[in-house]
């Protein structure tokens, strides 16, 4: 570490306790295989890939059974080797206790991996290393599952000047990218020289609380045979974990709302994704696994490598699972999520598995009224005015919460660990958000619809006057033959107004008619013509 690079400050944070020293007493651990893998298709931000392979097919591990729904989307793979029982919905890791398309998978114990040659990624071209990234699942790793070859994309305007590697791990409890970068901090460098090269960055500075000194000292240590790369030890305060955060503090870069940090020539990524990239690129192993952290109510707060699927109670009790838990909570306790149920499959947004007891986490005490005592608004590391968009949001007064920035909010929880009045700001802002995500969705769809139903009409009106055009083309060769024929001293008006020409025609065309009927009708009497 250089001892004279200049760190900066964020505003607002927390400091809440960081119960973290008891899951990082023992190395990381193998889950062993469950009955059952139930592999959710949907399991990064964008489309939900398709599924490619059919019940009662045969799997091999890393082998491909989701593909994805355009580039805005990622690849799902069988977590190992073993036959496909059922391609059904079954509940998502999610709060909701919604339904979400998944491949169940029964192991057959032989892990037997997909064999493919390495990719040779300092000369192929950066697009077919970006394709090759998405075909492999791999996407960020740090909480958000945005699909990684989208980001690794130079900037616009202009070049990207530093690469910053995430290993803050600022939440709670959670441990994972810190036992991940003390066991495999070379692996986890070789990533980073891989999204180095797609990015072409000038520098690369990887940060990590400084509550973390194993960490720091094995990256640190690591960082001597890469040259351009340095690990910086960064003040331990909640969100220093935040992507615009940690920017803000190892480069003094405060991204304006509304653009991206590429645009200033920086771009993030969490280590667990830098790890996922060097195993995909240069071992051919597709994201499948990825490290998680059991801690709370249980005997052994540990951390596992666990493949995508495991149901949680499975890998819970691996740590010894006390009676009293009532609920698991995904993540950490500041923006986790209580799951709807015990065995929901572990995914890749999956960094921590959390067994709650009334014990461990109380009861919330009962909401009372905002008091404006602005306490939120000095913690809220966003820069945003917390209570303002807690009234609009309780008011149902969307528009105006978005005059307030409301999307700028990063959920961290700050602004409800300080309030005074118990008030569950984060959930109001959530429900906010997801009230004019859906109001989108059906403008977008009455949008749609309006657009289908004007198209039918134009459609309609073009086919009857495309019907009448040739009809009109078919009657006025026969009609000028006929009114020409039996054009009388007047003829010259009819010819003049067409009405009167077909009106003339369709008589003619009935005398002739009338006369051949009368001809046919004399010949079959028998008279003599």
């Amino acid at each position: 570490m250089n001892p004279l690079r200049k760190l900066f400050d964020f505003n607002g944070g927390v400091r809440p306790a960081t119960n973290k020293s008891d899951s990082t007493r023992e190395p990381i651990a193998t889950v062993p295989l469950p009955p059952e893998l139930v592999i959710p298709l949907h399991q990064s931000i964008g489309g939900t890939p398709h599924p490619i392979v059919t019940v009662g097919q045969y799997v091999l591990k890393g082998q491909r059974i989701g593909d994805a729904d355009g580039n805005f989307s990622s690849a799902i793979h069988a977590s190992t080797s073993g036959k496909v029982i059922a391609i059904e919905p079954r509940v998502m890791a999610h709060t909701s206790g919604l339904k979400t398309l998944c491949v169940v998978l029964q192991p057959d114990g032989t892990e037997r991996w997909l064999e493919e040659a390495p990719l040779d990624w300092q000369s192929a071209a950066p697009e077919v290393l970006r394709d090759f990234l998405r075909d492999a699942g791999v996407v960020g790793l740090g909480g958000a599952v945005f699909p990684s070859h989208l980001k690794l994309q130079p900037g616009r305007d202009k070049p990207l000047k530093t690469l910053v590697i995430n290993g803050a791990e600022c939440e709670p409890f959670i441990t994972c990218d810190d036992l991940l970068m003390r066991e495999r901090p070379a692996a986890i460098l070789r990533g980073v020289a891989i999204m180095r090269h797609l990015l072409g960055a000038e520098e690369v500075l990887i940060g990590i609380e400084d509550n973390k000194p194993q960490a720091i000292a094995a990256m640190q240590t690591a960082c001597k045979s890469f040259a351009g790369i340095e690990t910086v030890a960064v003040p331990t305060r909640y969100p220093a974990g935040g992507a615009k955060q940690l920017i803000r503090v190892l480069t003094g870069i405060e991204v304006p709302h509304g653009e991206r940090s590429t645009d200033y020539g920086v771009q993030c990524f969490n280590v667990g994704t830098a790890y996922a990239i060097h195993e995909a690129v240069e071992l051919r192993r597709p994201l499948v696994s990825r490290i998680v952290t059991v801690a709370g109510n249980v005997e052994q707060p540990r951390n596992y490598e666990v493949l995508f699927g495991t149901p949680m109670d499975h890998l819970v009790k691996l740590a010894g699972l006390k009676p009293d838990t009532d609920a698991f909570i995904m993540g950490g306790p500041m923006m986790g999520f209580r799951m709807p149920a015990f065995d929901v499959p572990v995914v890749k947004a999956t960094n921590c598995v959390i067994a709650a007891s009334p014990t461990l986490f109380a009861p919330p005490p009962p909401e009372m009224p905002c008091i404006r005592c602005g306490e939120c608004a000095r913690a809220c590391p966003a820069d945003l005015q917390p209570f303002e968009l807690y009234w609009h949001a309780r008011a149902k007064n969307f528009g105006k919460a978005q005059e307030y920035h409301l999307f700028d909010c990063i959920e961290c929880g700050c602004c409800s660990y300080v309030c005074p009045s118990s008030i569950p700001l984060v959930d109001y802002y959530r429900f906010a958000k997801s009230e004019i995500w859906d109001r989108e969705k059906q403008k977008d769809s009455a949008d749609a619809a309006r657009d289908r139903f004007e198209f039918r009409n134009f459609r309609q009106e073009r086919e009857k006057q495309e019907k009448a055009e040739k009809l009109a083309a078919r009657s006025k060769p026969a009609a000028s033959a006929e009114v020409s024929a039996t054009t009388t001293g007047d003829g010259d008006s009819a010819a003049e107004d067409p009405k009167k020409a077909l009106i003339a025609a369709a008589l003619a065309r009935a005398q002739a008619q009338k006369a051949a009927a009368a001809e046919s009708a004399s010949n079959s009497s028998g008279e003599p013509s």
